[in-house]
């Protein structure tokens, strides 16, 4: 079963920009081994060595409407898509990868961002400079909380439920 998590960004920077800072933040952190390329973030996606896959796209609206916009104030960009390998059972090493990886792309790429699961559950949610972080100790634990490089509050957003 694979569970999906979304970084929205209205980024300051173009798709491919934002997929070649993401393979690089991967690389230097063993995330992709030797035969991933940026280009592939775009096109098929790429796994990480935890099993993540992850693939960088032009961020296109839902016919009908866009949560994000509508709930959030802000109109996204380029969209990071992270599918997590639930046949492997604990996925909780993949989300750390997923913390890690998005934590490290949010210190280079500047720009409102949410990173969620699918609409429901907001992990993250930049505005401007500012970073909040979700109350939910279960989904921040210690250890997450100790790889975001960048100043945070902790506070709960959600999405509307229509």
């Amino acid at each position: 079963m694979a569970i999906s998590y979304s970084l929205d960004i209205a980024a300051d920077k173009t798709v491919v920009q934002v997929a070649w800072h993401l393979y690089d933040v991967a690389r230097s952190a063993g995330g992709f081994d030797a035969t991933v390329t940026p280009e592939a973030l775009l096109e098929e996606g790429a796994v990480t060595a935890s099993g993540m896959w992850i693939s960088v796209g032009e961020d296109r609206p839902m016919p009908w409407g866009h949560p994000v916009a509508e709930d959030l104030g802000f109109t996204p960009t380029v969209s990071v898509r992270f599918r997590l390998d639930g046949r492997r059972g604990d996925t909780s090493d993949q989300q750390d990868d997923m913390i890690r990886l998005t934590s490290g792309l949010l210190g280079r790429v500047d720009g409102d961002a949410v990173l969620h699961y699918q609409f429901e559950d907001i992990w993250l949610l930049r505005r401007g400079a500012e970073l909040s972080l979700s109350e939910r100790d279960d989904l921040w634990i210690p250890e997450r909380l100790a790889v975001i490089s960048q100043p945070y509050r902790r506070s709960t957003h959600t999405f509307s439920d229509e």
